[in-house]
């Protein structure tokens, strides 16, 4: 059986129009409570590796020393900055690696997340505590990886 050429066509015009995403978040109940996707599967796309950002420091100059709620959102709102200059967003993000001074800051950590990644496509994720980070009042540092673009 052949397709007229106008369906064949037509068809090729719908899948080329359609973006396909260089993302699969693989979800899972418990780790999207918590801010996370316990994988996602990447093809293609843009990737841009983010340095650890920390946020002792807002953009307006003003102190975060012994903040961690501000930390966090001043490092998040950085990793944002840092993918938007190469194209894309914090929704482009697919893993971060987070260093925490005190284990007992994860759960405060979780409703940040959520902030940010309001589509519920978390990227996944690995917290290490450590004993210090590079500045006193600093509680927390993020790198993160991000893939922008479709397959």
């Amino acid at each position: 059986m052949r397709f007229p050429a106008a369906i064949a066509t037509l068809a090729l015009t719908v899948f080329a129009a359609s973006p396909l995403e260089a993302r699969e978040y693989l979800k899972q109940e418990r780790a999207q409570s918590r801010g996370f996707s316990p994988g996602v599967v990447t093809e293609g796309g843009k990737i841009v590796w983010v340095s650890g950002q920390t946020g002792l420091v807002d953009e307006q100059g003003k102190s975060m020393a012994g903040d961690f709620v501000g930390q966090a959102r001043v490092i998040f709102r950085a990793i944002d900055a840092v993918v938007k200059r190469a194209g894309g967003s914090i929704d482009d993000v697919v893993t971060i690696t987070v260093y925490l001074t005190d284990p007992r800051l994860i759960d405060p950590l979780m409703p940040i997340r959520r902030e940010f990644w309001t589509n519920g496509n978390f990227p996944a994720s690995t917290t290490i505590t450590v004993h210090s980070l590079p500045a006193v009042g600093m509680m927390l540092e993020i790198s993160a990886v991000a893939v922008i673009g479709d397959k």
